[in-house]
C-alpha cells in the first residue's frame, strides 16, 4: 500500500504538470471501486481548471477553480499517472481525465481499493471537520513534537508502534516507516507507549521526519507494484535497515532481526539495538 511518502511522491510529480490544466473530458469504465465513482460530480467539473494538489495524510487533494475539491486515496495498488491522449489503455484504467494539453491523467487501481470522491465548493472549507475530523496532525507540521507525543501517550498500555500508526494520533505513518523510525530513535516496537518519556518522543519524531524525508528523496519505496506519476519505481528500500530484513545481520551490531506480529502488521526490530 502506497505510504505518506509514495503518496507524496505522487503529489510532487503532479504538481510540476497539473497545475492550469483543464479538464476537457472524463471516461469511466464503469467499475467499482472501494467506493462507487461519482461519475456525475467528476463530469460536472469538465471544463474547469486545475489550480494546487495538496496532500493530507494519505489522501491528494486536487482544488479546482470553481472551488470544489477531488480526494483521492491510491488504496493499496491505485497509481496517478499522465499519458499522451491515444496511448494503449490498460485494462485497470479506471478513470481517464482528457485534459487541454493533449495527455489524459489516468486512475489505474488492479485491485480497487483506491477511490474518489468530490467534494462541492461549499463543503470544500470544511472538510478538517468532515473526512479529516479523525486525522492527527502531519508529520512535519508545527504540531507534531515530541511534547505532543509524551502527553497523548500517557497511561498508554499498547505497543509503542501501533500508537504511532494510529491516524488519530499523527496522520500517515504506515507499517514500513514505523519501523525505520523506531529503528533509528532506538526503541522497540514492543514498547508500551505510555512507558517511553518525553526525551525519547523528541528523538522519535525527529527520526519520523528523517526518515519521511529520505523516503520521498528516493522516490518512496516499491516493494511490489509502486510506481510515480511518471511510471518510475523508488528506491527507498534499498536504506531499509530492518524492514522485511528478518534474520539478517543489523546493520548496526550484527544482531539478527527479529520478526513479530502486533496488530497484524509485521514489525521488524534489532533485540540488541532497540530496547
Amino acid at each position: 500500500m502506497p505510504e505518506l511518502p509514495e503518496v507524496e511522491v505522487v503529489r510532487r510529480g503532479l504538481l510540476n504538470h497539473l497545475p492550469g490544466r483543464t479538464l476537457t473530458n472524463l471516461s469511466t469504465d464503469g467499475k467499482k471501486m472501494r467506493l462507487p465513482v461519482p461519475v456525475k460530480a467528476l463530469k460536472s467539473l469538465t471544463g474547469s481548471r486545475i489550480i494546487d494538489i495538496r496532500r493530507r495524510a494519505k489522501y491528494l487533494l486536487i482544488e479546482m477553480d470553481n472551488g470544489a475539491v477531488m480526494v483521492v486515496h491510491l488504496g493499496m495498488t491505485g497509481i496517478l499517472g499522465l499519458f499522451p491522449e491515444g496511448a494503449d489503455i490498460d485494462p485497470h484504467d479506471h478513470i481517464r481525465w482528457i485534459l487541454d494539453n493533449g495527455y489524459e491523467l489516468r486512475f489505474n487501481d488492479v485491485r480497487r481499493f483506491g477511490s474518489i470522491r468530490v467534494v462541492e465548493p461549499d463543503q470544500a472549507q470544511a472538510l478538517e471537520q468532515t473526512i479529516f475530523k479523525a486525522n492527527g496532525p502531519e508529520p512535519f507540521s508545527e504540531t507534531f513534537d515530541g511534547s505532543y507525543l509524551y502527553k497523548k501517550a500517557r497511561k498508554k498500555q499498547q505497543p509503542v508502534k501501533n500508537f504511532i500508526m494510529d491516524g488519530r494520533v499523527v496522520a500517515g505513518v504506515g507499517n514500513i516507516y514505523a519501523n525505520e523510525s523506531l529503528f533509528s530513535a532506538g526503541i522497540s516496537p514492543v514498547r508500551k507507549a505510555g512507558a517511553i518519556s518525553e526525551k525519547r518522543y523528541i528523538l522519535l519524531v525527529e527520526k519520523i521526519r528523517e526518515v519521511f524525508t529520505t523516503a520521498i528523496e528516493c522516490g518512496g519505496s516499491t516493494i511490489s507494484d509502486f510506481l510515480d506519476a511518471s511510471g518510475t519505481k523508488g528506491y527507498f528500500q534499498i536504506h531499509f535497515n530492518v524492514y522485511g530484513r528478518r534474520d539478517l545481520p543489523c546493520p548496526i551490531c550484527r544482531t539478527p532481526i527479529r520478526h513479530v506480529k502486533l496488530g497484524g502488521r509485521a514489525s521488524f526490530f534489532c533485540p540488541a539495538c532497540q530496547r
